[in-house]
C-alpha cells in the first residue's frame, strides 16, 4: 500500500523546501541564465552596459584552433583520470572484498583521499613530483632531464592526472566495496571450485553484476573530470608549460577572470555546460543498454 505523506498546514513544505530551493535558485539557475544572456551579448570588461552580438561569441569560439586543442585536452584528461581511478579502485575494492589479513586497517585508509581539497593535494603532488626534490630528484640525477614538468607539457599534463585520480578512488573504492559485498559469496565460492581464478571470476561474475554501479561511477567520474580539475590546474600548473595543461574549465576561468573577456568565458561556460549533458544523455542512451538490473 502507497504511503503518502499529509500536512495540515499547506505552507510548511514549501517553508521546510525554502532554503535547498533558494540555494539552488542563488548559485545555479541564476548564474546559468546570467551566462547564457552574457554569451549572446558583448559585455563591457569593467561595466557601462552590453550590446547584443547573436551568435557572434560562439562563432568566435569555435572558430579557434586554440579553444579545439583544449577540448581535446579535455577529452584525453577525463579519459585518462576515470580509466586510472576507477581501475585502481576497482582492484583495491577486490582485495578488501577477499577478507585478507589486514584488510579492515586498509578499508578505511582507502577512503582517506577523499577527504583531502583538490588544492590541498594539488600542493603535495606538486612537490612529489618535483624534479629537483626526492625520489624524482635522484631520477633526475641519474638521467638529466627525464623528468620535469615545469618544461615539458605531457609531463605536466600526467601529474595532473595522477593527482585528479588519486582524489578520486577513495570514492570509487566505497561504492565498488559496497557493491560487491551486496553480491552473494556463493557465486565466487562456486566459481572458485570450477577453478576459475580471482581474474577470471572478477570478469565473468562480479564484475557484470554490479554493472550499475560501474555505469554511475562512470558518468560522476567523466563529469568531475570536465568540471572539478580547476583547483589542481591553478595550484599545481596553472595551464602551464605552454597551455598544455590548460582544460576547457580552466580556459573558462584564463579568459573571464584574466583576460576580462565574459562575453567569450559565457560562451565557453554554455557549450561545456552542453557537452556535459550530451556526454550524459549519450551514456544512459547507448551505453545503458549494456547494463543489467536483474
Amino acid at each position: 500500500m502507497e504511503r503518502r505523506a499529509f500536512y495540515r498546514n499547506p505552507i510548511l513544505p514549501w517553508l521546510l523546501l525554502a532554503p535547498q530551493l533558494i540555494l539552488v535558485l542563488v548559485f545555479f539557475y541564476w548564474p546559468t541564465s546570467q551566462a547564457l544572456f552574457w554569451a549572446f551579448t558583448l559585455e563591457q570588461p569593467w561595466g557601462g552596459g552590453n550590446t547584443w552580438a547573436g551568435f557572434n561569441n560562439f562563432l568566435s569560439l569555435f572558430g579557434d584552433t586554440r579553444y579545439w586543442a583544449t577540448v581535446g585536452r579535455s577529452a584525453f584528461y577525463a579519459i585518462a583520470a576515470t580509466v586510472i581511478s576507477m581501475g585502481i579502485a576497482l582492484t583495491l575494492a577486490m582485495f578488501v572484498d577477499r577478507a585478507l589479513k589486514g584488510t579492515r586497517l586498509f578499508q578505511s585508509v582507502f577512503v582517506w583521499p577523499y577527504a583531502i581539497a583538490a588544492p590541498a593535494a594539488g600542493v603535495a603532488f606538486r612537490f612529489i613530483f618535483a624534479p629537483e626534490a626526492g625520489l624524482i630528484g635522484a631520477v633526475n640525477e641519474i638521467w638529466p632531464g627525464i623528468w620535469n614538468p615545469a618544461t615539458n607539457g605531457f609531463h605536466a599534463l600526467g601529474m595532473v592526472i595522477v593527482c585528479h585520480a588519486w582524489l578520486g578512488i577513495g570514492y570509487n573504492f566505497i561504492f565498488f566495496l559496497a557493491a560487491l559485498q551486496m553480491l552473494p559469496k556463493s557465486l565466487s565460492e562456486a566459481g572458485a571450485m570450477d577453478g576459475a581464478r580471482p581474474y577470471r571470476r572478477m570478469l565473468d561474475l562480479q564484475l557484470p553484476l554490479i554493472a550499475p554501479t560501474v555505469f554511475f561511477l562512470l558518468i560522476m567520474n567523466l563529469i568531475s573530470s570536465f568540471t572539478d580539475s580547476f583547483g589542481l590546474i591553478d595550484v599545481m600548473t596553472e595551464g602551464g608549460p605552454i597551455n598544455a595543461t590548460e582544460v576547457m574549465v580552466y580556459k573558462l576561468y584564463v579568459d573571464g577572470f584574466k583576460g576580462l573577456d565574459y562575453s567569450g568565458a559565457a560562451a565557453q561556460s554554455i557549450v561545456l555546460m552542453i557537452l556535459v549533458i550530451a556526454l550524459t544523455f549519450i551514456q544512459f542512451r547507448w551505453v545503458e543498454k549494456r547494463v543489467h538490473y536483474n
